[in-house]
């Protein structure tokens, strides 16, 4: 079986994501392609997708829409797992427990309306050259912390669900 996990990252954060998943499906002995989705040429050459993309103003990636835009009829019959990177971990107090209600907001914005298995909201890495001025002064007024809040054993357990996921199909 053929997989792809695709991926838009602005940052990089989701590529290392990305590359993570598919270190777990190759040792569970599955045959997978990580690659960023604006350069996937042959998306039929896959048997099932990890698609995943950082999360910007609640909203995945342009790219990463396109992505699923052009290939929903492709995508519809055959095994789908989606996962978008943002920033819940980061945030503190209030707007922690609000960030997990921006996961239906993220995937009622995906286009094509694709059948997917499962969606996971994960954090990434925030570093303060990667918001603007204004941003980081509102980040920092919300309480936020900058670093890497991405969860290995999360990632690589979710990797090996997927695996076992496969091996039924």
């Amino acid at each position: 079986m053929n997989i792809l996990i695709g991926y838009a990252t602005a940052h990089g954060s989701t590529r290392q994501i990305a590359q993570r998943l598919g270190v777990g499906l190759g040792e569970a002995g599955l045959k997978v392609e990580v690659r960023p989705m604006a350069e996937v040429d042959d998306e039929s050459a896959y048997d099932a997708f990890v698609l995943g993309s950082a999360v910007h103003g609640q909203a995945w990636l342009d790219e990463a829409k396109d992505f699923l835009r052009r290939n929903g009829d492709l995508l519809g019959p055959r095994p789908v797992w989606l996962f978008s990177v943002g920033m819940p971990d980061a945030l503190r107090g209030p707007w922690k427990r609000m960030a997990r209600k921006e996961e239906p907001v993220i995937t009622e914005d995906l286009p094509g309306h694709v059948a997917y298995r499962e969606h996971r909201l994960m954090s990434g890495v925030i570093k303060p050259d990667q918001l603007p001025l204004a941003g980081r002064v509102v980040f920092r007024l919300m309480g936020s912390r900058y670093g890497d809040f991405r969860d290995w054993p999360a990632i690589d357990a979710w990797a090996a669900h997927i695996a076992r996921e496969l091996a039924r199909v």
